[in-house]
């Protein structure tokens, strides 16, 4: 059976891939005219616990040119600097359904093939020019655009390609031609460029780039390498983080016991491709399926028959309860405080240095995954924000009020959406004052101090926090 999928306009929260959050209503509303509508209309949009609907909006599939409220300032407001947090893009997937046969996607990038993005053919040609530009190793020996015709595990696809590059060029319409973030003759200390060293973040980070900054110059690129899905550099080490991860794994594991309806599915679906079960679930059959889904690609079938679309409704349902689950024990919540404190506390760093009037790394890119964006999302307080879906999205806007050059204030855009107002350092800005943007202080002050207090104990800073004992 083939499951057609329309373009369709995207949801103004993304989807999950693994992990879905359900949207719920925001606790004050949105009352300002100055601040986007972020919730689902009811009316249009179908139930957001629609396991199907939530999958096809996490694939992402490359249609319309999406609406976005990057760049939306009062006009007394000047743009200083943009941080930007991708999700790499559509990738085949990391694990095979044990005894069928692989989904049959073509990883090489054609121009005249959907989806298409004009920019394409001339990607493929400036990346075949960058063989000796700067990266550091090991980035230096990974190829720099997708090449199989039958893509290898984990390979980004053409529609990977393509997300990146819509969202490149979305961004260079904005902060460049509009906001003019960067000069003509920007120079390679004005920006920041970090990447995982997987080819798909890797390969995503270029696709975005070369749509922001078209046939860039080699000689300016340096991208630096980052060994830590978060991005921790050399603060990796932190044992209550991975404590509160343990334990956070472990209800994951008494949630699934409770659900006899997946055993049974993970059962029929070990029975037809002859597997134990156990061996079935250790193969994350719902990568794959997602795959097929994605790409409008049959279930696998055998002699004992097919794979189908109610086992994937059923997993997929489970995971929507998983991140009801999740929200209300708050061990996700206290992983993600310590896992994304590095990265923001490097980013507001980053964003004080150019209140002084510092020109360097005025664009900053980290192309990462979805295990970076997440803890990251959960930290800031955005409850509501579904799992990242592929060629997600995070920006931090650092502005500068010209009335009043001294004072600061930040954005936060998830996929086009202002959600500053529903982050916990900001929710309840608009109530103690009128001015109409978030001081860079609150999140200063949320990243030096409140991230440790909403933990609990005493703990005043990331190495305390890391290291307390009796947790």
């Amino acid at each position: 059976m083939r499951y057609f999928l329309k373009s369709m306009e995207h949801s103004i929260w993304p989807s999950s891939a693994v992990h879905l959050i359900p949207v719920s209503t925001a606790k004050n509303g949105v009352s300002s005219k100055s601040r986007k509508r972020i919730m689902p209309d009811p009316v249009t949009e179908p139930p957001v616990t629609d396991p199907v609907y939530e999958a096809l909006l996490y694939c992402n599939i490359p249609s319309v040119a999406e609406r976005s409220m990057e760049g939306h300032a009062p006009h007394h407001f000047k743009l200083v600097s943009v941080h930007v947090f991708i999700r790499h893009g559509d990738r085949y997937p990391l694990y095979v359904i044990p005894k069928t046969k692989r989904p049959e996607i073509d990883c090489t990038l054609v121009a005249n093939r959907k989806p298409y993005h004009p920019k394409l053919e001339a990607f493929v040609s400036h990346m075949s020019k960058g063989s000796g530009a700067s990266f550091e190793s090991p980035l230096n020996s990974l190829p720099l655009y997708p090449n199989h015709p039958l893509c290898e595990m984990g390979e980004l696809t053409q529609t990977g390609v393509v997300q990146h590059l819509q969202n490149g060029q979305l961004l260079r319409d904005i902060y460049l031609k509009k906001h003019k973030l960067l000069p003509n003759d920007w120079s390679a200390d004005q920006l920041y460029l970090e990447t995982t060293g997987k080819s798909r973040t890797l390969q995503s980070g270029l696709a975005l780039l070369y749509g922001f900054l078209p046939d860039f110059d080699w000689k300016k690129i340096y991208f630096r390498h980052q060994p830590s899905a978060l991005f921790c550099s050399g603060t990796c080490y932190c044992p209550v983080r991975n404590q509160y991860l343990e334990k956070e794994q472990r209800r994951q594991y008494l949630l699934r016991l409770k659900n006899s309806q997946l055993e049974k599915t993970y059962g029929e679906m070990a029975k037809i491709v002859d597997v134990p079960t156990k061996q079935l679930r250790a193969a994350n059959p719902i990568d794959s399926m997602l795959c097929h889904l994605c790409h409008n690609v049959s279930f696998p079938c055998t002699r004992n028959g097919c794979v189908d679309m109610e086992h994937f409704k059923v997993i997929k349902t489970h995971q929507i309860e998983d991140e009801r689950e999740r929200r209300e024990k708050k061990l996700y919540l206290g992983y993600s405080l310590l896992g994304a404190h590095p990265i923001l506390n490097q980013t507001i760093g980053r964003m004080q240095r150019a209140t002084e009037g510092r020109k360097e790394e005025l664009f900053a890119l980290y192309s990462a995954h979805d295990v970076t964006l997440s803890p990251v999302l959960s930290a800031l307080g955005l409850s509501e924000a579904r799992f990242p879906r592929f060629a997600a999205r995070l920006i931090f806007e650092l502005w500068q009020d010209r009335e009043k050059p001294n004072e600061h204030s930040v954005r936060i855009l998830y996929n086009g959406v202002d959600v500053t107002f529903h982050t916990s350092f900001c929710q309840d800005h608009h109530k103690r004052s009128p001015k109409p943007m978030c001081p860079l202080e609150n999140l200063v002050r949320f990243v030096k101090r409140d991230m440790f207090v909403a933990l609990g104990g005493s703990s005043t800073n990331y190495y305390d926090a890391c290291h307390r004992e009796g947790f």
